[in-house]
């Protein structure tokens, strides 16, 4: 019998509150020299008391809402109790018993749990024999989403954190960059033959989709090995080396008794149905489209999948899609070619650092979208004009009429440029002549470099023929 991999995610995702969960200190971990937005609550001092974040509190239940999660009715905040040096108070305020959300989905992957707690600072080793902590991150909301172990491989558990990450980015409730550290994931695999599940070990905080990947498919390689062998796995905490593309040994994995759980005394019980803001009908009120609905939206509008993927990730993107979308209406053939222009040339025009989306009016794109339907103007030009309009006032019909860039149609124009192509290209039109039919879009793409760009291709190949026979 082969082995049958089982894995359970831990997903850590700091919120983007205006202040910390338990205290006001700004909630600028990232943004700001070490140590500076810390205060006697978050540096637990003697006699500080905790204050719960309300703002953190409904965007979890917000999360809850968007993945069909059980609020629930009482919750309340618990101390775990270990001490580390980036632990000011040696407890961290966590929940246990009552997490705010149980239950849900999001991508096929059933959720367990979702509860809020209080993130710790950050330490840094980089300073030879000596080790610094920033307390800016100590006290930082953090929302922690644990799934059923229900993942068998390493791709599905990529695909479920990226979801999680564009989900997290759609709400506004976090950045979820995870090369910042602001979204972190464990995950906890085993290895059986059976139907038991076999001695889980959890890997820690992997900072990329291709480290949570990596991680998980080693791990399995090595717990086999380690069976087939004749050993034994144990019960461990292990860390991942990106550089050696290997996992190693941290420490042994602690368990609920380890942390002496208890609820903080300090912090009042919440009873989320008698606050206004909690209610269902008030999270409803301020949920977004979500990416499943987009992609459905989007699927229907005739888009690609690779290009609804494209727009979807992008938050900046996607939000010049739909005002796009407002000014194009819905016709399929326009809005198909402008989302293709949107995630190709646009993307690439930007990606340059010289100028943003927000240089390209979205009235002057749209214009250039409907140039190019009407046949004013072909493909080439309009990918000629783009880059021009960003950061100016000038409309795509004013630059390709000064230009001369519009679609000539008329035929008499066009065979002065016919008859001189063909004078000088006889080796080519002998081989069309003599069967060869693919000779013609060469004759084409000359007509088309003689005009800029400017002519019918449809009505040259037409004359093209004509006249060569």
């Amino acid at each position: 019998m082969s082995y049958t991999p089982t894995i359970g995610l831990e997903v850590h995702a700091e919120l983007q509150t205006h202040s910390k969960m338990f205290c006001s200190c700004k909630n600028q971990p990232h943004h700001a020299e070490p140590n500076a937005h810390v205060c006697p609550v978050c540096m637990a001092h003697p006699g500080t008391l905790p204050v719960p974040n309300k703002q953190a509190i409904e965007m979890v239940l917000l999360f809850g809402r968007a993945v069909n999660s059980t609020v629930a009715k009482y919750s309340e905040f618990d101390r775990k109790n270990y001490f580390y040096p980036d632990i000011p108070k040696a407890y961290q305020i966590s929940q246990y018993a009552y997490p705010f959300l149980s239950g849900g989905k999001l991508e096929g992957v059933e959720l367990t749990r979702v509860h809020l707690e209080e993130d710790t600072a950050r330490s840094q080793h980089d300073k030879g024999s000596e080790s610094l902590v920033d307390f800016n991150r100590a006290g930082v909301p953090l929302m922690e989403l644990v799934t059923e172990p229900v993942i068998h491989d390493s791709k599905t558990a990529g695909a479920f954190a990226r979801e999680l990450q564009l989900l997290l980015r759609t709400l506004n409730i976090s950045e979820a960059n995870m090369e910042k550290g602001e979204m972190r994931v464990e995950a906890n695999i085993s290895v059986s033959k059976t139907d038991t599940f076999g001695t889980k070990v959890e890997v820690k905080n992997l900072n990329s989709f291709k480290s949570v990947e990596g991680a998980i498919e080693y791990e399995i390689n090595r717990q086999i090995e380690v069976l087939e062998s004749g050993g034994e796995l144990t019960q461990e905490t292990r860390g991942w080396d990106e550089n050696k593309a290997r996992t190693f040994s941290q420490r042994s994995k602690e368990t609920a008794k380890d942390y002496r759980y208890f609820p903080d005394p300090d912090i009042t019980k919440i009873n989320t149905q008698e606050i206004p803001e909690f209610t269902a009908a008030s999270l409803d009120e301020k949920l977004p489209i979500l990416p499943s609905k987009k992609r459905l939206l989007y699927s229907n509008l005739g888009l690609a999948s690779d290009t609804i993927e494209v727009i979807i990730f992008n938050g900046e993107i996607d939000k010049y899609f739909s005002q796009l979308l407002a000014a194009l209406g819905d016709k399929t053939e326009v809005v198909v070619t402008a989302a293709n222009y949107l995630t190709s040339d646009v993307i690439a025009i930007i990606s340059s650092d010289e100028v943003s989306l927000n240089d390209l009016k979205i009235e002057h794109f749209s214009e250039l979208i409907d140039m190019v339907h009407a046949n004013k103007i072909g493909s080439r030009v309009a990918k000629d004009i783009l880059p021009q309009l960003f950061a100016s006032e000038v409309s795509p019909n004013e630059i390709a009429t000064k230009q001369g860039l519009l679609q000539v149609s008329d035929s008499a124009s066009l065979q002065p440029v016919i008859d001189q192509i063909i004078a000088d290209n006889t080796e080519v039109v002998e081989q069309y002549r003599a069967g060869k039919e693919a000779s013609i879009q060469f004759l084409v793409g000359q007509g088309m470099k003689a005009t800029k760009g400017a002519a019918n291709p449809a009505l040259l190949k037409e004359m093209f023929a004509a006249s060569i026979k």
